[in-house]
């Protein structure tokens, strides 16, 4: 199943950016002219990722060729992996999508990994995977990328098969594969942290969440702060620590961005116990529940904290307020 992308969305433009082919089924894919391909699970899709995708569309251009991303839905390690450990990410599926296509990737793969596809020989992932579905031109692959049932294919065995298959290997650097690593870590760790500068550094654009706006039991509306209660869509997606920030929002389906601030906690002035994520939208008052809603998270502005009586609470959210329309 083929699908084109246009995407408006981080940008919040009218214009489309740019229009990728989507393909959801490896039985359905076209011939790919001089296809370059990679392949990664590019969570996140920040700087280094874009490195490689720069790489990629270089070595397309080039050779006149199409740019092909190759991605693996559900994530291999929930298939693979140990069942008891769960995995968090920095994007959906659908996040990825965007983020790629404005990187301005031209095809992106979505391969859907199966318990018979990981059972798949190192061998028959290149011949009858690799070779049959994409016939590639130049595969873009890590010196350190394993592949196949038990990870036993590798880099060497890309490059004795190329010969056979007549098509060319190119390896990312090691030190950016490295970088791309930590990068990862480093950005799940300070999100779980709320150092939002630095992981939104690195990622290279706002780190932003959506879910559905569900009814809480609108204290914050008894305080002159009304809140919109989130469910974020996906439970595996990372979520920042708890704290109060600064944030951009945009409800679906407009793409205008409104200003905000947000509260990741317990609530323990209230004496809650249940974590919630709670937004309040400056100048807004309307009723929103069901709505999806998406949240760019701009920077932390303080840590949770309990408050000796409402009105004290009541001062320090004018006082955040304040600090939020100033970032």
């Amino acid at each position: 199943m083929k699908t084109d992308i246009t995407i408006y969305y981080l940008s919040f433009s009218f214009a489309p950016l740019f229009i990728m082919n989507v393909y959801h089924d490896i039985i359905d894919l076209p011939v790919f002219s001089n296809a370059v391909i990679t392949i990664g699970t590019f969570d996140g899709v920040h700087n280094g990722h874009r490195q490689i995708i720069e790489q990629l569309k270089l070595e397309a251009s080039n050779i006149n060729g199409s740019s092909v991303v190759i991605t693996f839905y559900p994530h291999p390690r929930q298939i693979v992996g140990n069942p008891t450990h769960q995995i968090f990410i920095l994007n959906t599926l659908n996040e990825k999508i965007k983020l790629l296509s404005e990187a301005g990737v031209e095809n992106l793969v979505i391969v859907p990994f199966t318990q018979t596809f990981a059972e798949l020989t190192a061998a028959s992932y290149i011949s009858d995977f690799l070779v049959n579905c994409f016939h590639p031109h130049t595969i873009i692959i890590g010196y350190d990328h394993k592949f196949g049932h038990n990870r036993m294919g590798n880099f060497e065995l890309l490059e004795k098969m190329s010969a056979i298959f007549n098509f060319s290997v190119k390896e990312i650097p090691e030190q950016l594969l490295q970088d791309i690593t930590i990068s990862s870590t480093k950005i799940r760790n300070k999100l779980l942290e709320g150092d939002i500068a630095t992981a939104n550094e690195l990622l290279g654009y706002t780190y932003f969440f959506s879910g559905e706006v569900i009814q809480g039991n609108q204290l914050g509306r008894t305080i002159g702060f009304p809140t919109a209660n989130i469910n974020p869509d996906d439970a595996q997606k990372i979520i920042p620590g708890n704290g109060v920030y600064a944030v951009d929002v945009s409800i679906h389906p407009s793409k205008k961005p409104l200003k905000g601030m947000m509260n990741i906690g317990i609530r323990p002035t209230f004496n809650q116990t249940q974590r919630v994520i709670e937004v309040n939208i400056f100048d807004f008052d309307e009723l929103i529940y069901g709505k999806e809603l998406t949240v760019m998270v701009k920077a932390k502005m303080r840590n949770e904290m309990k408050f000796n009586g409402i009105e004290a609470l009541k001062d320090q959210l004018n006082i955040d307020k304040i600090m939020a329309m100033a970032l």
